[in-house]
């Protein structure tokens, strides 16, 4: 179809990086010491957590791939970690919540047109390496974008929580009309509201635009919010002297990490960890920072690989798992060793944890400063502030609080 002038996708991507060009994956050796702040070093491992006990956030994000989305490319990358950030401070009750994020993309003619050119990149997942993978891979091609078509199919096909109060939201971005498509998009936001989820709407143009096409009232329909952002807005980045040594210690801690199970499938994604690393730090120094944060937040979790989480989150017994599920290093060691040296991964990685808080703590209040001085008007409307302040407001009618 006729493309406008001022094209749009939230949270896009380019090629992906090559995973030979990563360095090999650190096997079960122990990380050197390194020194750390005097919070870092009275900290304690951090005690399990019944994942049912956490109180969730979930968030499907819905991004229309079809035309030249450069400008929004460059903001999904770089705010990514900044937006998983602000959710990982939450509270609710006293418990950090569980943040689970689904990734579609929809109006791309190289899709499958019987599904309505609809795809679900990942359903709800904790592993948000994995949804920055799948960003970094998006490509983009000229069709037709049904919105109501991919809400409904967001709806349908999730595992949405059935508790009351978790947060269940929805954010779509495109700037085509709204209403293009077979499925009402009325219908589509009922449903959503009718399983308790919102949606919200990001409309890449002016506002008067989006209100006409209808992207405002897909967002009354569903009880969420209507936003409009320039998507050719350049990320604001301040560097600081902080982030240097905030990938350094990201990089360390990568080395508490112990892969476990079937080989191909836990070096494929220990492997992905590091590519997540080096996409965020090919963005900026200050993306590679905001990652660096997150991994030290309880929201990055990598049980599915990583014998520490596994075990912390007691997703597994590590007396029932097989000699061929251990790295080598491991198979020679009698139970009692095994104990002694997963909980003393454990430890070295909430030392490194602490650190890395405290010296984001730090940064946050360099930026803050800096903000300040070279504030010349009011703030822009980008992607991270359209998604932030959304959920945020979601959020706080759940009995959500914020860290100010």
């Amino acid at each position: 179809m006729p493309r406008q002038a001022m094209q749009c996708v939230a949270w896009g991507v380019g090629a992906a990086v090559a995973m030979s060009c990563l360095a090999p994956i650190p096997r079960a050796a122990a990380a050197a010491p390194q020194p750390a702040a005097a919070a870092a070093e009275a900290a304690e491992a951090p005690k399990p957590e019944a994942a049912d006990d956490a109180p969730r956030i979930q968030m499907a994000i819905l991004l229309d791939t079809s035309g030249s989305m450069s400008g929004l490319i460059n903001q999904a990358r770089a705010q990514l970690w900044k937006i998983v950030n602000e959710f990982a401070a939450a509270r609710r009750d006293g418990k950090s919540p569980r943040l689970e994020v689904a990734l579609y993309e929809y109006g791309n003619s190289g899709l499958n047109a019987e599904t309505g050119w609809v795809r679900r990149i990942v359903p709800l997942t904790d592993d948000l390496d994995k949804i920055s993978q799948e960003l970094f891979a998006l490509t983009t091609n000229g069709g037709d974008e049904y919105c109501g078509q991919v809400i409904e199919a967001a709806i349908r096909e999730l595992a949405w929580s059935g508790e009351e109060r978790d947060v269940k939201c929805i954010f779509i971005a495109g700037n085509e009309p709204f209403t293009q498509g077979p499925v009402d998009f009325r219908k589509a936001c009922q449903s959503a509201i009718d399983k308790g989820v919102t949606v919200s709407t990001i409309f890449c143009g002016p506002e008067a635009e989006g209100v006409q096409t209808q992207w405002q009232e897909g967002a009354l329909v569903a009880d969420g919010s209507f936003v409009s952002i320039d998507q050719n807005q350049a990320v604001a980045e301040i560097p600081t002297p902080h982030d240097k040594k905030l990938a350094e210690l990201s990089g360390k801690l990568n080395a508490t990490y112990v892969v476990f199970g079937d080989v191909k499938q836990r070096e494929m994604l220990a492997r992905n960890q590091f590519a997540q690393d080096a996409n965020a730090a090919g963005v900026s120094s200050a993306t590679a920072a905001t990652r660096a944060y997150f991994k030290a937040s309880n929201n990055y979790v990598c049980h599915q690989w990583d014998l520490v989480d596994a075990c912390r989150l007691n997703k597994v017994k590590l007396e029932d798992l097989k000699d061929e599920a251990l790295p080598e290093e491991l198979r020679k060691l009698t139970f009692a060793q095994r104990k002694a040296y997963i909980e003393k991964q454990t430890k070295s990685r909430a030392k490194l944890q602490a650190e890395i808080k405290e010296l984001a703590a730090t940064r946050q209040k360099y930026l803050a400063k800096a903000l300040e001085e070279q504030q010349t008007g009011a703030e822009g409307q980008g992607l991270d502030r359209a998604v932030i302040l959304s959920v945020r407001k979601q959020a706080e009618k759940k009995q959500f609080h914020f860290a100010e």
